[in-house]
């Protein structure tokens, strides 16, 4: 799947690979581990890097040969890819304590609720749900965690068992059910011969191949030469509906170009002109790649109307006329950038799939009666500059950063405060890995590539000599407590 907000078309649904491997694998080799739970931290964190290696040469129909450069980028983009969707959330507590989230990472657990009607927050998803039938939805808005409640049955959530009976305010869609798109199929798809990517709404959320957006061919969908999308949202066809007041916006706010140009009508005598205030204060919407030919538009019944010539782009007209089409029922500290009371009637608009430009959300009218028609229409999340992915994204990333840099201050404060011999016990842990890292890779064949049953051979040569290490330490004990 590919988000609209996205920068890349790899695949976005992903949990955090590298601590689930470290996670699940390394305790296999519990053998490696001593006693000493602060030097285990140090230690599992020196081998976890090997343990997910193994796993990386794991291939039943090829094998795979990678470099260490390659694979340690690798982790890291999966690692930056993982905080982005969960929005740097390390799934430690539920988050139902929070309220309705703007926006989180939410999962249905198909075990537990078969209906769909049921979702869950990252943390309530891997203590409370392992090993049941969870579905990655990636992001969605004003949600509560619904693990545990009136709909879970006798089951109850380990993490926060006292929660309401229900979460009126959360909304579901077939996503839920594991079906995505008009076509209702599952993601990934079992009948498909390949996973095509898919781009969410950014108002119903929903997620549509490409070929089922409405489009005669993908190569309409606006990309750079490199196939990167240029838009920042995306509208399905059937949310267009309700967004049709977004054709009252001048082009800057659009990105590609219409198939067909249309008569559009327009009131208070002139159209909405090209430069439009920031409703922010973040100045003017600029996007001078973009031209986009109006779709056919009814102009709303209540307004005068004017016709504009085919093909000419909303916002051309003279700037001169600005003052006359402000809404004179506008707030007193704010006026009407686009001249139509939406709440009366507003601008019908053929369904098709909108692209919309950088910082679009920006430009939108805030004025009393713009402001009311959103609340009418359940679209006032658009005003809130924190609900787009690109601020949902753009959070994850700090809060990993900051991570990272708490990490390793932690790190460096732990070791400097460990007593001597638990300073030893780190420094001959180390010590013995590279040891034998340094043997195998003396006695390896430097012409055939490094395989998982090389890599497992290590740790259990490493789990060995451990074991040796501490039935040594225990007979020493054992011998000193009888004298």
């Amino acid at each position: 799947m590919v988000n609209s907000n996205s920068n890349s078309n790899r695949d976005r649904i992903k949990t955090k690979q590298c601590k689930s491997y470290s996670r699940n694998n390394v305790t296999s080799f519990s053998g490696l581990e001593c006693r000493n739970p602060k030097i285990n931290r140090f230690f599992r964190q020196a081998v976890c890097g090997l343990a997910i290696m193994a796993g990386a040469f794991d291939d039943d129909d090829a094998e795979q040969t990678v470099s260490i450069q390659e694979y340690l980028k690798d982790v890291e983009e999966q690692e930056l890819e993982a905080d982005l969707v969960l929005g740097g959330d390390e799934g430690k507590e539920c988050t139902y304590n929070k309220g309705y989230m703007k926006r989180q990472a939410i999962f249905s657990c198909l075990t537990c609720t078969p209906n769909g009607n049921a979702g869950l927050c990252t943390a309530c998803s891997l203590s409370c749900h392992d090993g049941h039938e969870i579905l990655e939805l990636w992001t969605k808005r004003n949600f509560r965690c619904d693990c545990g409640n009136s709909k879970f049955g006798e089951f109850f959530c380990k993490l926060f068992p006292n929660k309401d009976v229900e979460n009126v305010e959360n909304l579901y869609n077939h996503n839920f059910k594991g079906s995505y798109c008009t076509c209702g199929r599952p993601y990934p798809d079992p009948d498909a011969e390949e996973q095509v990517e898919m781009i969410q709404c950014c108002v119903c959320e929903d997620w549509f191949h490409e070929e089922h957006i409405g489009l005669e061919s993908s190569d309409e969908i606006p990309r750079d030469e490199e196939g990167e999308p240029l838009y920042e949202d995306f509208i399905c066809g059937a949310c267009s509906d309700v967004c049709s007041f977004l054709i009252l916006y001048p082009q800057a706010i659009w990105v590609g170009e219409r198939q067909h140009g249309a008569t559009v009508n327009t009131s208070k005598d002139k159209d909405v002109v090209e430069d439009i205030p920031s409703a922010c204060g973040s100045g003017l919407v600029e996007n001078d790649a973009s031209h986009i030919s109006p779709e056919k538009i009814h102009a709303p019944a209540s307004a005068k109307s004017e016709s504009v010539p085919d093909g000419l782009p909303l916002g051309e007209n003279s700037r001169k006329d600005m003052d006359s089409s402000q809404c004179t029922i506008a707030s007193p500290h704010t006026t009407c950038v686009i001249g139509v009371d939406l709440v009366v009637d507003y601008p019908k608009l053929e369904k098709k799939p909108l692209f919309l430009s950088k910082n679009w959300r920006d430009a939108l009218c805030r004025c009393e009666r713009c402001s009311e028609f959103y609340k009418q229409k359940s679209i006032d999340f658009l005003l809130d500059r924190e609900d787009s992915i690109v601020e949902y994204e753009k959070m994850g990333k700090q809060k990993r950063e900051e991570k990272l840099q708490q990490q390793e201050g932690a790190e460096l404060n732990l070791f400097n405060n460990l007593g001597h011999v638990e300073k030893i016990e780190i420094l001959n842990g180390i010590a013995d890995i590279k040891d034998e890292l340094r043997t195998f890779l003396e006695s390896f064949d430097s012409s055939k590539p490094i395989t998982s049953d090389d890599v497992h051979q290590v740790f259990e040569n490493l789990a060995k000599k451990r074991r040796r290490v501490q039935l040594s330490d225990d007979l020493h004990k054992y011998c000193v407590a009888e004298v």
